[in-house]
């Protein structure tokens, strides 16, 4: 592969040639738990990622019940104590999405 430049800065611009290595790396799924594991084992403690609902009451505040439930809503305020602030902190609206854009009930024009 040849390039030729012609410039009175060349040493300002020097062409970069070819791709990125490892790309498309992540396209591939793990397909495994094990390879999971031995991907995050490098960096820290960060795989597996349980769930809070899936924790006991002393570990998460959605832990707990007879069955995997929050059991209160899961909007928090900004000035929570922290250790309380999970799930959705500060959520700028809740509750149904109701009403809309209103359609336009006027004669189009044809041209």
């Amino acid at each position: 592969m040849e390039c030729i430049v012609r410039s009175s800065h060349y040493l300002q611009l020097l062409p970069c040639l070819g791709i990125v290595a490892g790309g498309g790396r992540t396209d591939k799924p793990l397909l495994k738990a094990g390879r999971a594991y031995h991907k995050y084992k490098a960096k820290r403690n960060c795989w597996p990622t349980v769930r809070g609902v899936a924790m006991n009451p002393v570990e998460h505040p959605h832990g707990g019940g007879n069955h995997q439930h929050i059991g209160h809503p899961s909007t928090v305020k900004r000035g929570t104590s922290a250790g309380r602030k999970v799930g959705l902190i500060a959520a700028r609206r809740t509750g149904r999405i109701r009403g809309g854009k209103p359609e336009k009930h006027g004669k189009e024009e044809a041209v």
